[in-house]
């Protein structure tokens, strides 16, 4: 089948009662801004390009992504291409010109400077779906959205979004503006939204984009570079996690053969089967990385393959170090 035939073909998915259409798999962009070891621009830019000649519409990036170098990589590789791709862009994570972390602003004013920047990286005259990365736990999520809102009354932004928060904040955003998905982590390693996350969005008509489905590359084996990849200092990464994990990783890999599929599609399957109406979005620095994910799309897997898959993979330790997790909104119960 080509490429325009399987775009003819290859159904879509909408963005919450109130968002647009978009291809099953978005692609997150953020490892092409050295989160995880050497990057290349001018394979990462290839790689979007071949992303949107392949069907993909939504481009994930955040304007603290190497501190601004995502969002103009990704204006440079989406240059012609504007009306082919929906943007989804986090904002408020403050970073300081060493590379550390410094909190979230997300008060109004703080919001219409992030997007003024980030319009001019892109080189876009709006952003399809704005959102906060974290919760500030210092702005009422209420004023956050309503700064939003008023971006989407100037033409500025299309939709509203959200990022790993829990259900009370989902509700009070929603009703300050309609909400089109929530990002959140979720794979065959961290599965905690389907308790209550899933149930309220399912209930709200809102939808999710699903990002970690490798779980930042453990569940296709991969390993941290060194000290300056930050998955080095992730639980699942480390100690005696990282031991029992590659015991799962092996099991993974064993199950993936047997279907003739490689472990990231055999990841990113399990995503798409388990949560048919959300949008799982990959990250993938090449394009034999994005063409890998991309297969996933030809193997569905049945709920005899999803029962078996779980019964094999029990992956040990939590996504983030202990002082991350208590800032983290989503994981709040």
């Amino acid at each position: 089948m080509s490429t325009h035939e399987a775009k003819k073909t290859q159904r879509t998915v909408k963005l919450g009662s109130t968002g647009p259409e978009v291809f099953p798999l978005g692609l997150g962009c953020m490892g092409m801004s050295g989160m995880y070891g050497a990057t290349d621009d001018a394979e990462s830019i290839r790689t979007i390009q071949t992303a949107i000649d392949r069907g993909v519409t939504l481009i994930d990036t955040g304007d603290f992504y190497g501190m601004g170098h995502n969002e103009m990589l990704v204006g440079r590789a989406i240059a012609g291409r504007r009306d082919r791709v929906q943007l989804s862009v986090k904002f408020g994570a403050l970073r300081g010109p060493d590379g550390t972390w410094g909190g979230n602003d997300t008060r109004p004013v703080a919001v219409r400077n992030f997007i003024a920047y980030s319009l001019k990286r892109l080189g876009v005259e709006y952003i399809d779906i704005y959102r906060p990365a974290r919760l500030d736990p210092n702005v009422p999520i209420e004023d956050t959205i309503g700064a939003i809102a008023e971006l989407v009354k100037a033409g500025y932004v299309r939709h509203i979004g959200l990022s790993e928060v829990g259900v009370e904040t989902i509700r009070r955003a929603h009703r300050v503006h309609p909400i089109v998905d929530l990002q959140i982590e979720y794979s065959l390693a961290s599965r905690s939204p389907e308790a209550e996350i899933f149930p309220t969005l399912t209930e709200l008509g809102l939808s999710a984009t699903l990002y970690g489905v490798f779980s930042r590359g453990l569940l296709t084996g991969s390993k941290p570079t060194g000290p300056g990849d930050f998955r080095a200092h992730l639980p699942r990464f480390s100690g005696s996690n990282r031991e029992k994990n590659e015991d799962s990783v092996g099991a993974l890999q064993r199950f993936a053969q047997e279907r003739r599929m490689t472990p990231g599609q055999l990841a990113v399957a399990w995503v798409l089967a388990r949560q048919p109406a959300f949008v799982p979005v990959v990250g993938a620095k090449t394009v034999a990385q994005l063409e890998d994910s991309l297969g996933a799309l030809e193997h569905p897997l049945s709920k005899e393959d999803l029962t078996a898959l779980e019964a094999l993979v029990k992956i040990s330790g939590e996504r983030y170090d202990p002082s991350q997790m208590k800032h983290l909104d989503s994981e709040r119960h």
